[in-house]
């Protein structure tokens, strides 16, 4: 029940519209223990009395209140149930203010398990960071936590022990030092829709230099925020920046949120892509914490968690998923963003030896696609896979233009919006002019990977597919003699005359070949 709670559009949340949260939070490292307050801005899209909130334990929320009067609530799990007094009229715009403090849940394995990570660096300082992924956002803050309903703009304030300093999402706008207490409050805020679990607080003893990249919309403003002995490499490290942005404009578009800037901010944890804070913990090392993924060497070429985790501007960030269970739409692209950067820089060959090179890390163990409804992810194979078989749809369209201008358009249609699988699916099947069903319920929805069957016998090959959905037909190139030629596989036997002596399967194709 409590993961239906969580993961479905409830009757307590389908009645109102979130337009603004104004967040207040004071964090106390001596006690792993924070405090504070959520003001909920919200629309009235029908008549209700009843709001469900979302914190969860041991977070306890202390007073509710509505125009100044205290309300009473149910609670099941982390749902808090809110009886409204005052009458919820549709069109009218109303606020909820909610209290809460406590000692929130400690991440054991940031950012896969997510919390707070209470760490100290290598000074002996507070070092501190949220994350929240899946697990879900009210793991550290009330809100009503759902993918489908995203906030207009937020505001971000954090009382921190004055000798750290507090970074967020969005933009610096003021800060103050209090007289008594100890404790100095950044305000941080953000001006564009931002998903709940894109929302994070990073405290440390930071540092700051910034550049002005001139791009796609105009002068964009980064940011880089690093504990203070690592300044130096940082500066040298983070020059992956802008060369991110430089090729992810390119193939992508714009740059999703000039208006809050592009901020890394260095964490204790690996990194996730926390919306204009795009948290970095990989060590200044290129590749994985300082791996190739894809074992070809050009997973070296790049510092993993900068490209990655910035991919997700474009895709989680403004295109993010209505139900974690389409998960896949910011993985699968995002993980495609890596070879489509060394693409930019390195050619085709490069980018495919790559996302070739980390088919060695799928595991087809379960669908990419979750269930519905429930909160719960598909398989970790959203990522390799899901790459792979973009690099595939790729091949089909044999226009690199128009696939850039598809991946553009994207971009477009869905800027700043909640979305689900099939306005995705639907999309590419339009704009590549392919009907495209079968191919993503094979990719998507199965876990076998087809398997194309060739014979060559008297001067004729003979192919088929087999571990195949229904009506699955995709054509694949073939290299006969060093020339290129189309077949077209399905579930039955077709032949053609051959009269080479050499037949290769073009690797570009995320298929399995038998010959029998």
């Amino acid at each position: 029940m409590q993961d239906t709670l969580r993961g479905s559009i409830t009757p307590e949340r389908e009645w109102w519209d979130l337009t603004y949260y104004d967040l207040n939070i004071k964090v106390q490292p001596d006690k792993k223990y924070i405090a504070g307050y959520n003001v909920v801005h919200y629309k009235v899209l029908k008549s209700h009395n009843i709001i469900q909130i979302d914190l969860q334990e041991p977070l306890e929320i202390t007073a509710i209140s509505q125009d100044n009067e205290d309300l009473d609530y149910n609670k099941i799990g982390p749902a808090y149930f809110i009886i409204l007094k005052k009458k919820q009229v549709p069109g009218e715009y109303n606020e909820l203010y909610i209290q809460y403090a406590g000692k929130p849940k400690e991440a054991v394995n940031a950012p896969w398990d997510g919390g707070f990570s209470w760490k100290k660096d290598k000074n002996g300082k507070d070092f501190i960071a949220t994350s929240c992924q899946g697990l879900g956002a009210s793991v550290w803050w009330p809100n009503k936590d759902h993918m489908y309903d995203e906030v207009d703009s937020m505001r971000i304030a954090i009382d921190v022990p004055k000798d750290l300093i507090a970074v967020a999402n969005g933009r610096l706008r003021d800060t103050h030092e209090y007289e008594y207490g100890g404790f100095k409050l950044y305000e941080w805020f953000v001006s564009n829709p931002i998903n709940n679990y894109g929302v994070n607080v990073n405290i440390g003893d930071y540092v700051n230099f910034s550049e002005v990249y001139q791009g796609e919309k105009g002068p964009l403003d980064m940011d880089y925020w690093v504990l203070s002995y690592n300044l130096e490499i940082a500066k040298k490290q983070f020059k992956d920046a802008p060369k991110m942005m430089k090729a992810f404009e390119h193939w992508f578009g714009p740059y999703p949120f000039y208006e809050d800037s592009f901020k890394l901010v260095e964490v204790p944890y690996l990194g996730m892509e926390h919306q204009s804070s795009v948290t970095y913990g990989n060590k200044y090392l290129n590749g994985y914490l300082g791996s190739d993924l894809s074992r070809t060497g050009w997973g070296l070429k790049f510092d993993f968690i900068i490209i990655h985790e910035a991919g997700h501007e474009w895709f989680a960030n403004s295109i993010t998923n209505k139900d974690i269970a389409d998960m896949w739409i910011h993985e699968s692209f995002t993980n495609y963003s890596e070879n489509l950067f060394l693409d930019y820089y390195y050619g085709k060959e490069a980018s495919a030896d790559y996302v070739i090179g980390c088919r060695a890390n799928i595991q087809n163990d379960r669908p990419i696609i979750g269930y519905y409804n429930v909160n719960h992810e598909g398989s970790s194979d959203m990522y390799y896979k899901g790459a792979n078989m973009l690099h595939t749809l790729r091949q089909l369209i044999e226009n690199d233009e128009l696939w850039r201008q598809i991946l553009r358009g994207l971009n477009t249609e869905f800027y700043h919006q909640t979305v689900t699988t099939k306005q995705i699916e639907d999309y590419l099947s339009e704009k590549t002019n392919k009907n495209l069903t079968a191919f993503f319920n094979q990719y998507l929805r199965d876990i076998r990977i087809p398997t194309l069957e060739y014979t060559i016998k008297n001067g004729e090959l003979k192919f088929r597919y087999i571990d195949i959905v229904k009506d699955f037909d995709m054509p694949i190139e073939v290299e006969i003699d060093g020339k290129t030629e189309w077949i077209f596989p399905s579930s039955e036997w077709k032949t053609k005359p051959f009269e080479g002596k050499d037949f290769k399967i073009d690797r570009d194709y995320y298929i399995y070949s038998k010959e029998i």
